[in-house]
């Protein structure tokens, strides 16, 4: 077995665990939400990522493109909601970060 089989097979062990729910253009998908405003406070570390994202597999990311809408379902307190995709940023690990904007 090879590198990015075994990576693949941590990759599914990971997302089918802790994922989160999220719907591109009504296709599921799972994926690592994060939304910069509802981090906890501790210390005064600075990540420098200001927009919210949403980490999915490369797999779930073909025919994904800028301006489709996602919706996270999460509660709203979670950051849950509809968000516009503004950009994609592969991360060459197997992921893809979507970078997204919420929707008023």
């Amino acid at each position: 077995m090879g590198f990015r089989d075994l990576i693949g097979t941590l990759d599914d062990a990971v997302f089918d665990v802790l994922s989160d729910t999220a719907f591109i253009e009504g296709r599921e998908v799972a994926g690592m939400f994060s939304a910069p405003w509802l981090q906890p406070k501790l210390g005064r570390i600075n990540t420098g990522l200001r927009e919210p994202h949403l980490v999915i597999r490369v797999a779930d990311a073909q025919g994904v493109v800028e301006r489709q809408q996602v919706r996270i379902d999460l509660p709203v307190q979670d950051g849950g909601g509809t968000y516009t995709l503004i950009r994609q940023e592969p991360g060459g690990d197997a992921l893809v970060t979507l970078i997204l904007r919420i929707n008023p």
